[in-house]
C-alpha cells in the first residue's frame, strides 16, 4: 500500500505561536529543546528509542514531537518514490535511506529539510530547518527542485505533555544543542550515534543511567 502524504503536519498537539491568545508568560519561558538533539542513554531499553538519535522539531508544555536520524528502514527513497507513483529525474537519490522516524503513525511521511523554503504544510524548526508533511516538497525533489538538503521519514516520535520532561529528569536522554546540521544530513547513520556523543565530549562506554544532562 502506498504510503500516505498528508496536508496538515500531525504533532501531538496545537503548536503555539505568538499570537496564540492561550500563549502565557510561562509559556514563552517553558525550557524547550525544540532543535536540539536526544541522544538515549545506555539505560534506555525501549525497542523504539534504544540506541537512537532524535532531532526534536517540537517541544511545548503541551507535548512533545521530534524525527529518529539514525535508523534506516527497510527502502531507499527509489522505493518510496515508486510505491507513491513519483518518477526520479536522476538516479542520484534512489539509494538514500528512508528513516524509521518513531512509533507515531507509521503510515505517514514527514520531511526534514533545510532551507526551511515555501511547502503546503510545513513546520519551521530554527536556524532555516523545516519539517514538512505535505506531498509537494516530494515532486519538488523527484524533478530536482526539492530543498538542498533533505532526509525522509516514515513516522515520528511523540510525547504527551511532560513526558518528555519526565523522560529528562529521570536521565532517559542527554539533550545536544546544535550549532550545525551536518550530523542530520551528511553523516552516515550508523555514525550518528557515536557522532552525538562526540559533540558533547562523551565517551558512550563511560556512561550509566546515573548520569545527568549535558
Amino acid at each position: 500500500m502506498a504510503q500516505r502524504w498528508i496536508d496538515e503536519l500531525h504533532s501531538p498537539s496545537p503548536l503555539p505561536s505568538e499570537s496564540d491568545p492561550d500563549m502565557t508568560e510561562s509559556d514563552s519561558e517553558f525550557p524547550s529543546v525544540a532543535g536540539q538533539l536526544l541522544v538515549a542513554m545506555p539505560s534506555l531499553v525501549d525497542p523504539h528509542f534504544g540506541g537512537s538519535v532524535i532531532y526534536v522539531a517540537e517541544h511545548t508544555a503541551k507535548g512533545a514531537m521530534g524525527i529518529v536520524v539514525n535508523r534506516p528502514a527497510d527502502m531507499n527513497l527509489g522505493s518510496l518514490f515508486s510505491r507513491i507513483d513519483l518518477s526520479l529525474s536522476g538516479s542520484a537519490l534512489s539509494d538514500r535511506p528512508v528513516f524509521v522516524g518513531g512509533p507515531v503513525q507509521t503510515d505517514r511521511g514527514f520531511v526534514l529539510h533545510e532551507p526551511l523554503g515555501k511547502w503546503s504544510s510545513t513546520l519551521p524548526i530554527s536556524t532555516g530547518l523545516g519539517l514538512t508533511s505535505s506531498r509537494d516538497i516530494l515532486e519538488a525533489a523527484a524533478n530536482g527542485r526539492g530543498p538542498e538538503r533533505f532526509l525522509v521519514s516514515l513516522g515520528y516520535s511523540g510525547w504527551a505533555a511532560g513526558q518528555l520532561d519526565a523522560e529528562l529528569a529521570a536521565n532517559a536522554w542527554l539533550t545536544v544543542p546544535m550549532s550545525q546540521t551536518a550530523l542530520l544530513f551528511d553523516t552516515p547513520a550508523e555514525d550518528r550515534l557515536g557522532a552525538a556523543f562526540r559533540m558533547l565530549g562523551v565517551d558512550p562506554l563511560n556512561l550509566s543511567g546515573a548520569v545527568g544532562h549535558a
